[in-house]
């Protein structure tokens, strides 16, 4: 399985984590024929460095505005401010959907600035993902 990302989202989600540095941003991936063409910006509602936690209100508003609009929840992603684009001892112990994909963007230079990840049980596998350009 390879993901495929908009690269549009790829710069959005970026962008998104610049605007909330120091903290973590977090959000989630919505794709349209297996591409994933959408982020949805969550707020962090721990609003730290380190962790986030996302506002469950927004979650469910950004899963029935997915519905509405006929895409498919793909991802949830979430930066990491000042370490790689890896799963952290917390990340692994939190993530409790063995289905999720879960994208981390690292704001950190030089290093690899997104890359993806199923866990399971503490195990992590890489996703691999393929970054579509679009004409502009």
């Amino acid at each position: 399985m390879t993901l495929q990302i908009e690269e549009q989202v790829v710069r959005a989600l970026l962008a998104h984590g610049r605007r909330e540095e120091p903290n973590e941003a977090c959000g989630y991936l919505a794709s349209k024929d297996g591409v994933i063409c959408r982020h949805f910006e969550l707020t962090n509602i721990d609003a730290a460095p380190d962790h986030y936690s996302m506002d469950p209100a927004e979650q469910f508003a950004a899963i029935r505005q997915m519905r509405e609009e006929g895409l498919q929840m793909a991802a949830a992603y979430h930066s990491h401010p000042e370490t790689p684009a890896r799963p952290s001892v917390e990340d692994i112990r939190l993530a409790n959907d063995p289905e999720m994909i879960y994208v981390i963007v690292s704001l950190m230079a030089g290093v690899e600035p997104i890359k993806a990840y199923r866990i399971h049980r503490g195990e992590v596998v890489d996703i691999p993902f393929k970054v579509l350009t679009t004409a502009q």
